[in-house]
C-alpha cells in the first residue's frame, strides 16, 4: 500500500529536496542562461505598466504585509499577461493537484498542489509545462519556497524537457531552472526585488518572455 506524504511534511529545507530526489545544484555557468542571456527588450508601454504595477505593489505592502492570493493578484498575474501566458499557444491552470513517487519499493508518494502552472501545446512534442509558480506571503523569505518549487517540478512528466519556477514573496522573485534525466540538476537566479527605486520587475518579465521562447522553438 502506498505510503502518501504531503509535500510540505516531507520536504521541509533544500538538503531534503536534494536527498529526495537525488538531483544537485549545476555547476556549470551555462546551465540557467536563460535568466541573464541575451534578454529580450521591453516595449515603452511595457516598462509603464510595469512601473505601475510596482507603484500599485508597494502602496498595498505600505501598510501591511500582504497574503499569498494578494501577492499573486498584484504582482504575479499581470506579470503573467505582458508575458503573454494567457494567450495562445499558452495556458493557465491554477491549484494543480499533482503526486511525485519518491521511492517505488517503499512505494512513497508525495502529493502536493502547484499555485499556478503555465504550460505550453507544442505540435510535435506534447503539452510541455513553462512555469512552476509558488508563491509566498510577503514577510516569509522566498527561499523558504524553493524546495517545494523543486519537488512540484519534479512532477513534471516531459522529462526530456527543462521546467522553470518562479518562487516569490511579493518583495523578492527568483526562477528556478530544473532538468530531469540520468543526473538531476537544478540551478537558481538571482533575486529581483520590487522595493529599489530602480524597478527590476523590468528585468522579471524578461526572463518570463526568455523562459516562453525557449520552451515554445
Amino acid at each position: 500500500m502506498s505510503q502518501v506524504i504531503a509535500v510540505t511534511e516531507a520536504i521541509t529545507n533544500l538538503a531534503e529536496a536534494e536527498a529526495k530526489f537525488s538531483l544537485h545544484r549545476s555547476t556549470n555557468p551555462q546551465f540557467f542562461q536563460e535568466w541573464h542571456d541575451r534578454l529580450p527588450s521591453l516595449t515603452d508601454s511595457e516598462k509603464v505598466t510595469l512601473d505601475r504595477i510596482r507603484q500599485r505593489y508597494l502602496y498595498h505592502r505600505n501598510e501591511d504585509s500582504p497574503l499569498e492570493e494578494t501577492v499573486k493578484l498584484l504582482l504575479v498575474s499581470p506579470l503573467f499577461e505582458l508575458a503573454g501566458f494567457y494567450d495562445p499557444p499558452f495556458k493557465l491552470q491554477t491549484e494543480v493537484f499533482v503526486e511525485i513517487t519518491v521511492d517505488r519499493i517503499a512505494e512513497e508518494v508525495l502529493r502536493g498542489k502547484i499555485d499556478a502552472l503555465v504550460t505550453y501545446t507544442h505540435p510535435q512534442k506534447g503539452k510541455l509545462w513553462v512555469v512552476v509558480l509558488e508563491a509566498k506571503r510577503s514577510h516569509i523569505s522566498v527561499w523558504s519556497a524553493l524546495p517545494q518549487a523543486i519537488a512540484y517540478a519534479m512532477a513534471n512528466p516531459f522529462s526530456d524537457f527543462p521546467v522553470f519556477a518562479m518562487i516569490t514573496n511579493g518583495d523578492e522573485i527568483t526562477f528556478v531552472k530544473l532538468v530531469l534525466g540520468s543526473s538531476t540538476e537544478y540551478d537558481v537566479s538571482t533575486s529581483f526585488s520590487t522595493l529599489p527605486l530602480r524597478n527590476e520587475l523590468h528585468q522579471v518579465l524578461a526572463v518570463l518572455k526568455q523562459i516562453g521562447n525557449e520552451i515554445a522553438t
